[in-house]
């Protein structure tokens, strides 16, 4: 049975804490970069000189001014994301990945993020220039619609852009059924268990529940495979057949969609106060976008605490079900140790990082959780 390893700890505290510091650095940057345009005045500029240009075409001129927004943006904070994404994972031992891996990955994110980043930002503005006042219903709308269809989807289009994905070979054969079983007893109809090759990138282990219909499918990190027993692999995947059991994937699309309808009905507002003191010729203005864009990132980072007890709440109860469908705590408790040591994960955070931060409990918990568990049992 793992335990926790006390010098991986120390190393995941400062580590953690790190990627804290350039999480906050790149938020106030970005908001910062946001005021900039409007505050300068750069917004208005550029659409002025897009129409003195003669572009008549509105949805070319969002295009351009979507590019160049965007484009500016990434191009500053490339240090800090080489920073974020390559350097600091290789200072702690936690990195895999090539220099020429990353920048493949950079130039593949772009090709991806881009035209969907560009298609709602046309519909975007589509729904302010013709909906009104009422802009921000349909705005939520369509990115409930395209929820939906990205987690149907991003198994079989995207995912496989960045990772290799092949159903578990011969010698894992045992493994491979045993998770089919697992998911048949929780009534969730999976296309096959799956191998990625997370150990080109990270020394981190991984498993999922993706996609939705037809495209469901269990995934596990080659890393996972490689490190963790067959009992432990179990009681990780128990834990995401739960979120499928608690139906926590309609859940949560629903109440992001909540949080995201109220934020832009928010921005909504304010927007229409600060019309006439921004230069902006209307709702549709596509000068307007930096305002937006500040109001919504402010707007995230408020809720993001209330979005954080919601799945805490839900994680929980996946890992009181992986509990009782696997009758493993042991093992249960042994795979979060191991989680903690080999992605240098900090297993016992102060409250206030878990409150800001955390999606999850932190990991002591869930291992009190799966200890209190075997002893309650034993006690019956």
């Amino acid at each position: 049975m793992s335990e926790l390893n006390p010098e991986r700890q120390e190393r995941a505290k400062q580590y953690a804490r790190q990627r804290r510091q350039v999480w906050l650095l790149d938020m106030a940057f970005g908001g910062i970069f946001a005021a900039a345009w409007i505050l300068a005045g750069w917004a208005v500029q550029l659409r002025d000189g897009l129409e003195a240009a003669g572009i008549q075409a509105e949805w070319l001129r969002i295009a351009l001014f979507g590019a160049a927004f965007a484009g500016l943006y990434a191009a500053i904070t490339l240090p800090l994301s080489y920073y974020r994404s390559f350097l600091l994972p290789h200072r702690f031992g936690q990195s895999t990945q090539t220099k020429r891996g990353w920048v493949i990955d950079q130039i593949k994110a772009i090709a991806v993020g881009a035209p969907i980043g560009l298609l709602m930002l046309e519909l975007l503005y589509t729904a302010l220039r013709l909906a009104g006042e009422a802009w921000w219903i349909w705005a939520a709308a369509g990115m409930l619609v395209f929820s939906v269809l990205l987690s149907n989807l991003a198994p079989i289009l995207i995912m496989p852009l960045f990772n290799k994905y092949v159903p578990l070979d011969e010698a894992h054969k045992d493994l491979a059924q045993r998770l089919m079983r697992l998911a048949e007893r929780a009534k969730t109809r999976v296309r096959g268990v799956f191998k990625f090759d997370m150990s080109k990138r990270t020394r981190a282990a991984n498993a999922a529940l993706t996609g939705i219909g037809n495209t469901r499918r269990i995934i596990l990190g080659d890393t996972l495979i490689d490190e963790f027993s067959a009992d432990e692999i179990e009681t990780i995947l128990a834990h995401e057949l739960g979120h499928h059991v608690h139906r926590d994937i309609p859940l949560l699309i629903a109440f992001g969609t909540a949080v995201t309808t109220a934020g832009l009905y928010l921005a909504g507002l304010v927007h229409r106060w600060t019309i006439a003191s921004l230069n902006l010729h209307g709702p549709a203005d596509v000068a307007g976008l930096p305002l937006l864009m500040l109001i919504l990132g402010a707007y995230g980072l408020v809720t993001m605490p209330l979005q954080n007890v919601l799945s805490r709440w839900r994680e929980d109860l996946a890992d009181r079900y992986a509990l009782e469908a696997t009758g493993r705590p042991d093992a249960f408790a042994s795979a979060m140790k191991r989680l903690a040591n080999q992605n240098l994960a900090e297993a016992n955070p102060a409250q206030w990082v878990v409150v800001l931060f955390y999606s999850h409990p932190p990991l002591a918990d869930r291992i009190a959780r799966a200890e209190g568990w075997r002893r309650s049992e034993k006690a019956r």
